[in-house]
């Protein structure tokens, strides 16, 4: 298990991490979940050795290894730059590990295959990387963190440019590949689908603070905070601010409805939210609040389309399966199932029943 316990990290004078306690735990994919620059490539070069903390401490299997440089520690790392021997041979570059740790040739042999295997590199075993696709080649640098067998293996967005296909056929395989490997695995997205794929357990990162952490779906359907909220959420989060006066809700129109049916208006200052898929076309279920909304623009973007709407001066958007684009200015017909609303207080924090599929 790795422990960060109070660890901040600044970097002149700017602070990057604020006091951040966790507890990873190896078997599982541990997720990083946030925006670029929400400081989740800092938090890791933490763990890693590379930056030394401003203050708190780092364990490892109960050892204090604050401060302790990479070099003395057994840690793989794969970013989305990938990194290889480039006169070196697929199979030289996936070994290169073992042979630095002196591990048998046998065992090297049986390493490399199981993992060239693993990552569909057996046929590429004696091609220089120069030779390979971008894809390949960052399969060959995962191929070597696996074969490494790291005490600590951090993967900084590593499926970022590689093609669709492959990313979505390796973010089903990863969580498998290091499952039986006894080592802890951070991995860092900006995708909150990506992170839904992997599992495991998530952190939701904001301006270099862990806003929420915990198994994956639990944190995707129950935030604690309007900023988990809305870093779990792409399409962006909807939100309406809700303002209750003497028992009336504000703004004046259909939306605060929710809110008073679910009993979720407590006096002074809330805030609505849901997510585009929330939003549907018709009228919905049973318990759906029906209304009107005008299309501002539309977005196709392949098997599914984002439309823009507008409700007075709030501006939503709605996630439509299928390729669907109504002209700006046509009216549509919509519900919103009350199941499906978020509430969170003036401060941010999740009200009771804040909770979404």
């Amino acid at each position: 298990m790795l422990e960060l316990q109070d660890v901040s990290f600044r970097n002149g004078g700017e602070v990057h991490i604020h006091p951040t306690s966790l507890s990873l735990s190896p078997g599982e994919i541990n997720v990083l979940l946030g925006p670029t620059g929400s400081g989740k490539t800092s938090l890791m070069r933490l763990m890693a050795g590379l930056d030394r903390p401003a203050s708190g401490r780092l364990l490892f299997r109960g050892a204090d290894v604050t401060g302790v440089p990479v070099r003395r520690r057994n840690v793989a790392m794969v970013y989305q730059q990938f990194i290889n021997y480039p006169t070196w041979t697929v199979r030289r570059n996936i070994a290169s590990p073992l042979q630095v740790r002196g591990v048998s040739r046998d065992e090297i042999d049986e390493a490399v295959a199981r993992a060239a295997r693993l990552l569909g590199l057996t046929h590429l075993l004696d091609r220089l990387p120069t030779q390979l696709s971008g894809g390949q080649q960052q399969r060959v640098a995962l191929a070597r963190a696996i074969v490494r067998k790291a005490d600590l293996v951090l993967l900084d967005e590593p499926l970022a440019n590689l093609d669709y296909k492959l990313r979505e056929e390796l973010r089903e395989e990863l969580p498998a590949l290091f499952r039986d490997a006894g080592s802890v695995v951070v991995y860092a997205t900006t995708e909150p689908a990506e992170a839904l794929l992997l599992g495991g357990r998530t952190a939701t990162l904001s301006e270099g603070r862990i806003t929420q952490f915990g198994p994956t779906l639990e944190v995707y359907r129950t935030p604690a905070s309007l900023s988990s909220a809305h870093t779990f959420s792409d399409p962006p989060l909807n939100v309406l601010a809700v303002r209750n006066e003497g028992g009336r809700p504000f703004p004046d129109n259909e939306i605060p409805e929710i809110a008073c049916r679910l009993g979720l208006t407590p006096a002074g200052r809330t805030t609505l939210a849901f997510r585009p898929h929330h939003l549907r076309r018709g009228e919905g279920s049973q318990d759906a609040h029906r209304f009107e909304v005008e299309v501002v623009s539309s977005e196709i973007m392949g098997s599914e389309s984002y439309i823009h709407v507008a409700l007075g001066p709030v501006r939503w958007v709605m996630l439509v399966e299928g390729v669907y684009a109504p002209a700006p200015g046509e009216r549509l017909q919509v519900s919103l199932d009350a199941r499906s609303a978020m509430f969170f207080s003036e401060a941010g924090l999740a009200l009771s029943g804040a909770k979404a599929e």
